[in-house]
C-alpha cells in the first residue's frame, strides 16, 4: 500500500478560517465557545509532559521532603476510614459509607502538590515515551527511587506514632487492625492483579485534573480513589501504612511485608499506571505531537 493510500484524505474536511459572519456568532459568542470547549488530549499530555519534565529535575532534597510528606498525608487515609468504621453502625451499607475514608490522604496529597509515587508512574513516564533516551530513563529511575522510598518512610512513621503513642481509641485501634487484616487476607497474585487496578485508576486522575477546576478537581481525586477503595484494589504506599501498623502489632513481618505485598503490589501499580494507562495515552497523541516534536529537533 502506498503512503498515499495509508492515510484518508481529509481534503474535505479541512475548511477556511471562521469568521462571525461564517459562523453566526458574535465576536464575544465565539470566545466563549474557546474558553468551554474541552481540551484536546494533546494538551493534556503536554501538561502533564511538562510537568513531568519539572519532577525529574527537581534536586533530591526537594523531592524526599515531598516524598515524605506524601507519605505521612496518605496514611490519613487508612486512620480517617478506621474512625468511620468504628463509629458507624454495623451495618450492611457501613462499607459504602467508610469507604470514603480512603480518600482523605489522596486528597491531602494530590491537592497539597506532594509527591506520591503511583502518580509519577504516568508523570515522569511520558517524557521518556516522548523521546526515549539513557537521561530520561535514569533521571525517571531516580526520581521513582528517591519517592518511593521517601513514601515509605512516612508510611512507617505515620504507624509507629499512632501505633506507640496512644493517640486512638481502643474501639478505633481494633477498627484499624481489623481493616489492616483485611488488606493482607489478600494472596501475592491477588495483590498484583488488584494492584493494576489501582495503577490505572490513579493514573486516570492524573491524566483528568488538568481538564478539572478547583472545585471539579476534588470530585475528580474522590472518585478515582474511592472506587480503589470499594473494590478493595492495591495501592501500595497507602497500604504500606496499614501493613506497617501491622508489623509494629507483631502481626507481620518484614519478609512477609515485603513478599507478600510489597513488591507484587509495586509491579501491579507500575503494570496498571505505565505499561497500560501511560503508554497507551501516549500511543493516543503521538500522532498529533510527532510533527512538532520533528520540527524542534
Amino acid at each position: 500500500m502506498s503512503t498515499s493510500e495509508s492515510k484518508p484524505d481529509t481534503t474535505e474536511l479541512e475548511a477556511p478560517p471562521e469568521t462571525a459572519a461564517s459562523t453566526g456568532l458574535t465576536e464575544e459568542e465565539r470566545e466563549s465557545v474557546g474558553e468551554l470547549t474541552k481540551p484536546r488530549a494533546a494538551v493534556i499530555y503536554e501538561i502533564i509532559r511538562a510537568e513531568g519534565r519539572h519532577e525529574l529535575s527537581r534536586s533530591t532534597s526537594a523531592l524526599w521532603w515531598s516524598g515524605l510528606a506524601a507519605g505521612l498525608s496518605i496514611s490519613f487515609s487508612m486512620l480517617a476510614e478506621a474512625l468511620l468504621m468504628a463509629y458507624l453502625p454495623d451495618t450492611d451499607w457501613r462499607p459504602i459509607a467508610e469507604n470514603f475514608g480512603y480518600c482523605v490522604g489522596f486528597l491531602i496529597v494530590v491537592l497539597g502538590r506532594q509527591q506520591l509515587f503511583t502518580e509519577n508512574t504516568i508523570t515522569a513516564v511520558l517524557p521518556l515515551a516522548a523521546t526515549p533516551s539513557w537521561l530520561y530513563l535514569r533521571a525517571m529511575l531516580r526520581l521513582w527511587g528517591i519517592v518511593f522510598a521517601a513514601n515509605l518512610v512516612g508510611c512507617f512513621v505515620f504507624a509507629l506514632y499512632i501505633a506507640k503513642g496512644g493517640v486512638l481509641h481502643a474501639n478505633v485501634v481494633e477498627a484499624l487492625l481489623e481493616l489492616c487484616r483485611h488488606l493482607m487476607d489478600n494472596t501475592p497474585v491477588e495483590m498484583f492483579t488488584k494492584g493494576i487496578i489501582a495503577g490505572w485508576l490513579i493514573a486516570a486522575m492524573v491524566w483528568m485534573l488538568p481538564s478539572s477546576d478547583g472545585a471539579s478537581s476534588f470530585f475528580v481525586i474522590v472518585l478515582a480513589t474511592y472506587l480503589i477503595a470499594l473494590g478493595d484494589f492495591t495501592h501500595v504506599v497507602a497500604g504500606s501504612a496499614e501493613v506497617f501498623y501491622l508489623v509494629i502489632h507483631g502481626e507481620v513481618t518484614l519478609s512477609g511485608f515485603a513478599g507478600e505485598f510489597l513488591v507484587p503490589t509495586f509491579f501491579g501499580n507500575v503494570v496498571g499506571g505505565t505499561a497500560l494507562f501511560a503508554l497507551l495515552a501516549f500511543g493516543q497523541v503521538h500522532d498529533e505531537i510527532e510533527p512538532a516534536r520533528k520540527v524542534r529537533e
